[in-house]
């Protein structure tokens, strides 16, 4: 038996916790953000990682499914402007846009999504998640709200707090070693959690209320025409990020997942364990790169270790005193957190083109790349049948667009 080989056995699971360990600070930290129940989130990691594995049952890559770090905003916007009942049914319809990619690489091959999807469109659109997040961080960190329109904490304190916690955050990214050097949010998230703990900002009542054992906050969806089309586009970017992660996977463990089981088997366990997560209420599932570098630190590649995470995460999911423990972390410490979060976002996005070596002397790549970007961060809005399309999701469909429509240079 190859260690890539699924083998469940019980002297895994210490080894599946401490998976889950490092997966944690992330996975939560989109549910806080967004308004959603961090409890329901850990549940649906845990379903959405048992989805996939199931879906690519014939071989199955050592990866850990949780909170997508790219729906952040629409889902703020979704939750504040529908609510999350409806949020949820636009969820559902971004992971089905995940099952409608595989079965169009299933018929036309891998290469078709390269090019509907070019880095050309992919890095810009990854640039304005970032970019179109920055404030948000930048309120939290000061002690406001996301939209900054009411201070939670006073700023002497709450920038203290913020400071303290980016710095542990990078700190933990540069210096640390092995295991360490993989939890950096949750490192920042304990320490600056400390400190608001010593600057009297944390509230213990919902703590003492609640109950060891809790059912999480589950929400059906609820139909809604306006927050489909508006979270659909947004699903282009993490679709693509996957191949990224299908490859990272597949050089740590020298198999290559891009043809067993093949991109088209892969999006569609993701796809569904995006939609599955919607349908409880909790964020769109995506692999995490901080489990992958575990991986590739401690040599576990037997993929039975993340059905042990997996089961590990939907156990804590009905531990009510942990979901009420998550809700008293303060806003600053999230937000000093976020202030390094958003700008990789964004750099990710920098680094997509960089890597495809993308020509700027060519008027063409300038225009798309400016296009989406513009569009994106400017806030411009098109109405079409009373439905608003804006920010990442309109700049995504103007890429798309643009890379179909716009010649290609002529060389000389």
């Amino acid at each position: 038996m190859k260690p890539t080989d699924y083998n469940f056995r019980a002297k895994d699971s210490i080894l599946g916790l401490q998976f889950l360990f490092v997966a944690f600070g992330a996975l939560v930290l989109v549910p806080i953000l967004t308004g959603l129940d961090p409890s329901v989130a850990l549940f649906t990691a845990g379903i959405g990682t048992l989805v996939f594995q199931f879906v690519n049952r014939g071989a199955v890559p050592p990866i850990f499914l949780a909170s997508s770090f790219a729906f952040i905003a629409p889902i703020s916007y979704g939750v504040q402007t529908w609510g999350i009942a409806a949020t949820m049914s636009g969820l559902v319809a971004a992971g089905l846009l995940y099952v409608v990619l595989s079965m169009l690489i299933r018929l036309k091959g891998d290469n078709f999504i390269h090019k509907l999807l070019p880095a050309v469109v992919v890095g810009p659109v990854i640039m304005s998640i970032g970019l179109i997040l920055s404030p948000v961080a930048v309120n939290l960190a000061m002690g406001k709200t996301g939209d900054g329109s009411i201070v939670l904490v006073p700023f002497e304190t709450a920038i203290v707090i913020s400071m303290i916690a980016l710095l542990v955050t990078v700190f933990f990214s540069l210096l640390g070693k092995g295991m360490f050097k993989l939890i950096p949010i949750l490192a920042g998230i304990i320490i600056g959690y400390i400190l608001a703990l010593i600057y009297g900002i944390v509230d213990f009542t919902s703590v003492g209320q609640a109950a060891w054992f809790s059912i999480p906050n589950f929400t059906t969806p609820e139909f809604n025409w306006q927050a489909i089309i508006f979270i659909l586009p947004i699903a282009i970017a993490p679709a693509i990020e996957h191949i990224g992660d299908m490859l990272a996977i597949s050089n740590v463990t020298k198999e290559d997942y891009l043809k067993k089981p093949g991109l088209k088997n892969t999006l569609l366990g993701d796809g569904l364990a995006t939609s599955v997560a919607a349908l409880f209420g909790g964020p769109p599932n995506t692999t995490y790169s901080e489990v992958t570098g575990a991986v590739t630190i401690t040599k576990a590649y037997n993929p039975a270790i993340m059905t042990w995470a997996a089961i590990f995460a939907i156990a804590l999911a009905f531990v009510g005193k942990i979901g009420a423990l998550l809700s008293t972390i303060p806003t600053p410490v999230m937000g000093g957190i976020m202030l390094l979060l958003f700008g990789i976002i964004a750099t990710l996005g920098i680094a997509t083109l960089i890597k495809a070596n993308t020509d700027f002397t060519c008027p063409r790549n300038m225009i798309i790349v400016s296009m989406i970007l513009v569009f994106s961060i400017g806030g411009m809005t098109f109405n079409f049948g009373g439905v608003p399309f804006s920010g990442i999701g309109l700049g995504a469909i103007v890429g798309i667009l643009l890379n179909l429509i716009l010649p290609q240079a002529v060389k000389e």
